[in-house]
């Protein structure tokens, strides 16, 4: 899922802290207002509990924890975005989901070394649109681990 500079993407934006991110649109499902989420023993710190979405148990990674960001209470911009890899469906809960974006190829680059506070092993590719930077995370990279 590295960024191919040879297409366009359609991605949707979300934020995390003061940086930009992005998931291709064809990988989520839904964005989802917060809501009360079921915590599950044994799991790691970032993977808040569960949820009951339209009768699919979905499980919930708060991708400020999962990065190593610190925790930060939610608010009324805080979102849960459901996203689907091959069978695999999972909640991500980000700062705010902000818009659905073209990219051309054109603004598309690989990864730097260093992609701001993120491990660039979870980025497929940057782009930059006008004055905003976006980080593309490669959602295959995220669930590993």
């Amino acid at each position: 899922m590295t960024a191919s500079v040879q297409m366009d993407w359609k991605v949707i934006a979300f934020r995390l802290k003061d940086e930009e991110y992005a998931l291709p649109v064809q990988y989520v499902r839904s964005i989802e207002k917060m809501q009360p989420i079921t915590r599950v023993p044994g799991t790691p710190q970032y993977v808040k509990g569960v949820i009951n979405l339209r009768g699919v148990v979905t499980p919930i990674i708060d991708l400020r924890e999962r990065f190593g960001f610190a925790p930060e209470p939610y608010n009324e911009q805080t979102r849960i975005m459901i996203a689907a890899l091959d069978d695999v469906e999972v909640g991500f809960i980000v700062d705010a989901a902000n818009d659905v974006l073209d990219l051309p190829a054109s603004s598309i680059e690989p990864p730097p070394e260093a992609v701001g506070a993120v491990e660039a092993s979870y980025v497929s590719g940057v782009a930059k649109i006008g004055n905003r930077l976006l980080i593309l995370l490669d959602l295959a990279k995220v669930l590993e681990r």
